[in-house]
């Protein structure tokens, strides 16, 4: 493809911003047409009812996470509120329940009607606890977060077979592992693309990923052709838009979603249509706005998205 991922992206956009209104206009009931109802006009009809495809959403906490270092059960209380259902952790340096017993955290989830789906963690030190904690509470998945970029195509060779340990010790405990990437798994090393080799030297039995859409966009590739290459792999994918009014090659560019230039309603229906189960916000730069004015609207565009 000759056009750049920018272009790619805003060209995607426009097309399912018309094609969504029109596919839905087409499937209304007749009410909605009825000259009868000359106070609603067919446009406000269609986005009536075309809102809100995604029942479940979540937040990655580290989105606030100086409300959490200051004071961690207000802040999920407050962003509970939002509208969000679903919440992925990270370590803190309390760890990844913030002080308080797996039991006592679940509780506080409970109460709120919210899930704690899954956390990023330190996966290469006392993953048996953290996976024994993770299971007994139910938890979804524990993530590895981050490896750094790696000297060689050997040290890659070498984490997909740690992956692949990490992913039994989880499985024997009812969790999941999974990967989370950044932009580095995508730049060539040795003639590879280290990403590709991860995805194709993990057993889908016990290692699953993480797409931070970001960072594959980021990197110069397209988000949907990962997804449809390797479906079923990523069953969980990060939803951050990049800023357009900085330079692309800006590495914290990230911006509300939904007012950058990502095209995330056809990346989330090529999610949705290729074993993507977790849509989850994540913003990390906040010009113009706190951390959490910037989840409220982020939970706002989720909750009113249409693909």
């Amino acid at each position: 493809m000759n056009q750049n991922p920018a272009t790619r992206m805003t060209n995607r956009r426009k097309f399912i911003q018309i094609s969504s209104a029109l596919s839905v206009g087409a499937l209304l009931p007749l009410q909605f047409c009825s000259p009868a109802k000359k106070e609603e006009s067919t446009t406000d009809a269609i986005l009536d009812a075309a809102k809100g495809i995604l029942d479940d959403f979540g937040l990655q906490l580290y989105s606030v996470k100086e409300n959490m270092a200051e004071d961690p059960v207000a802040t999920i209380k407050s962003v509970a509120g939002f509208g969000y259902t679903q919440l992925e952790g990270f370590d803190g340096g309390k760890g990844i329940f913030w002080g308080m017993s797996p039991t006592d955290f679940k509780k506080l989830m409970d109460d709120l009607g919210v899930k704690f789906i899954a956390s990023h963690a330190n996966t290469f030190e006392n993953l048996e606890q953290q996976a024994e904690q993770a299971g007994s509470i139910g938890m979804q998945y524990l993530i590895c977060p981050w490896v750094g970029p790696q000297k060689s195509m050997d040290d890659f060779k070498r984490l997909a077979d740690d992956f692949n340990k990490q992913g039994e010790i989880c499985k024997k405990h009812g969790v999941k592992f999974a990967y989370h990437n950044h932009g580095y798994t995508f730049d060539t090393l040795d003639g590879q693309i280290p990403q590709d080799y991860l995805m194709e030297n993990t057993d889908p039995g016990l290692v699953d990923f993480e797409m931070d859409t970001y960072w594959v966009y980021t990197a110069g590739k397209d988000p949907i052709e990962y997804i449809k290459k390797y479906p079923g792999r990523f069953t969980l994918g990060h939803v951050k838009d990049k800023s357009g009014d900085l330079p692309f090659s800006e590495a914290n560019g990230s911006t509300i979603v939904g007012t950058g230039i990502m095209d995330f309603p056809s990346i989330l229906r090529a999610g949705m249509d290729n074993g993507m189960k977790y849509f989850i916000v994540e913003q990390e730069r906040f010009e113009g706005t706190n951390p959490m004015d910037a989840a409220e609207k982020n939970a706002a565009y989720m909750k009113n998205l249409v693909f």
